[in-house]
């Protein structure tokens, strides 16, 4: 594989036997396998086992498991998308093809942009331009298409200030790159390969990090189709739509079904439905100081936010790091004990027990210590004792000598003291 594989380009999963991850992932790559196979993919489908081939992991830059990597020549391109067997065959394919795409028609220009919710296309012809969005498309194929066209291509509603010029079409509209306002070419696409409105999940706020953009969000119940629900969904629409000149470079928009995730990422309790507001680069959050009641309310608030006045909570700060790790803590815990008490007191149990059995032993032997020395101590006192003291004739010589110094009238006061003591 390592010889050859520059002949072919190759989808590979870097896995782990033991990962359960990747135990996970392997029905759905045979899927995948069989997928391109029957499209008459040129990928090449494969696993690798990362503990056996370690080298040629370490060669790829495999860190965890599992690792997808489309390699394509000299490139290796990793997939960072929901591992689900259409995306995967949709990022092979889009990896696999051309760089950059020509359309050459009117009527291909309009296939391709009933196919793809955000399209990027250069117009015009060779330039430094064009060079620098061949480069920013080697870099950033693996989210996102990048097609070619001539100006006559384009639907009529399209006006350029000037050419070339790369154009994105998206939510119904279309917008040119300016490097003066948007900044360098790479960043301004990776801001805009989102649309205005996401439903919002995990994986995409974590996508949405690289932009640099703080994400307004309804946070709301799809199952529930109460008034609430559904106002303040059209509110983020709305603000979204309707004000998107205005705010489209700092904010993304967008609504999450339920507040499990929020709530572990906010590690507070957020009562739903509510509106909360992101800064995924610090950790940072904004809560409404007031109910949202219109799309006038919900500027309001983000312009309090731009302004500075509007309150920041969380943040990647020393006590919120601690306090992270103790939400963390306690959320294993209860996971552990909800899906199996069982495991979960023999897991906390048995160091519990064993820690407990230390320091009882500890404490034992301390005790026993403390007696033992007492008697030792005890018993060599009176050892000193007898040896001072002498035998019971020693002392009956002692006594005689003394009774010998006593003068002639002690001794007779003396007699008259014991006779009364007998």
């Amino acid at each position: 594989f390592k010889e050859n594989r520059k002949d072919d380009i190759w989808l590979v999963d870097f896995y782990a036997p033991w990962c359960g991850h990747c135990k996970k992932l392997e029905p759905v790559w045979n899927e995948v396998g069989i997928e391109m196979r029957n499209m008459g993919s040129p990928v090449k489908v494969g696993k690798m086992d990362a503990t056996s081939f370690s080298s040629i992991a370490s060669e790829f830059g495999v860190r965890g498991y599992p690792t997808i990597k489309l390699l394509k020549g000299d490139l290796a391109y990793n997939y960072r998308g929901p591992r689900t067997k259409d995306d995967i065959v949709e990022f092979a394919n889009r990896v696999a093809g051309p760089l950059i795409r020509p359309l050459p028609s009117q009527h291909m220009f309009e296939h391709v942009q009933k196919r793809h919710r955000v399209l990027f296309v250069y117009i015009g012809g060779e330039s430094p331009l064009k060079e620098k969005y061949i480069e920013v498309a080697s870099e950033l194929i693996v989210y996102t298409y990048f097609f070619s066209a001539t100006e006559d291509v384009l639907p009529e509603y399209v006006t350029l200030p000037e050419l070339p010029a790369v154009v994105v079409f998206k939510d119904g509209t279309y917008f040119v790159y300016d490097e003066y306002e948007d900044g360098d070419l790479s960043s301004w696409i990776n801001r805009e390969r989102f649309q205005g409105y996401l439903h919002v999940d995990g994986f995409t706020l974590y996508e949405l990090g690289d932009t640099g953009k703080l994400v307004a969000i309804a946070v709301i119940d799809d199952k529930n189709s109460s008034v609430e629900h559904t106002r303040l969904k059209s509110i983020i629409q709305d603000v979204a739509r309707d004000y998107r000149d205005h705010f489209h470079r700092d904010f993304q928009f967008g609504h999450m079904d339920g507040n499990d995730y929020i709530n572990s990422l906010l590690m507070d309790d957020l009562t739903i439905p509510t509106i909360v507001v992101l800064n995924t680069s610090n950790q940072q959050y904004f809560l409404p100081d007031r109910h949202i009641e219109n799309t006038e309310d919900m500027v309001e608030f983000i312009n309090n936010i731009l302004d500075g006045t509007a309150e920041a909570q969380g943040g990647d700060g020393l006590l919120q790091r601690i306090k992270r790790i103790i939400y963390d803590a306690k959320s294993t815990v209860v996971s552990v004990f909800k899906s199996s008490p069982l495991l979960g007191c023999f897991l906390f149990g048995l160091p519990l027990g064993v820690i407990s059995i230390m320091c009882y032993g500890i404490c034992t032997a301390d005790t026993d210590g403390g007696v033992d020395e007492h008697e030792t101590a005890k018993k060599e006192n009176g050892d000193r004792e007898l040896t001072d003291e002498g035998s019971e004739e020693d002392q009956e010589e002692e006594r005689n000598g003394k009774y010998t110094e006593l003068s002639d009238g002690e001794l007779k006061q003396k007699d008259v003291m014991e006779k009364k003591k007998d």
